[in-house]
């Protein structure tokens, strides 16, 4: 069976096989957080991950 590597849904990072947090929003889509640092940010916070300066989303336009 071969695994995926998985990107951070908030900061755009790597996570490693077997960690990591899967959270599924009642409409099906599914998001992948590194930490709860990550997961808060996105989901409570409803911050946007191009104005933090530690995530690999920092300063880019979104393409629409």
């Amino acid at each position: 069976m071969l695994s995926t590597a998985r990107k951070c849904s908030f900061c755009g990072s790597d996570i490693p096989v077997g960690s990591g947090i899967m959270y599924v929003k009642r409409n099906g889509t599914i998001l992948w957080f590194c930490s709860r640092k990550c997961r808060v940010s996105m989901l409570e916070f409803h911050r946007d991950p191009r104005k933090f300066k530690w995530t690999e989303y920092y300063g880019k336009e979104r393409m629409e």
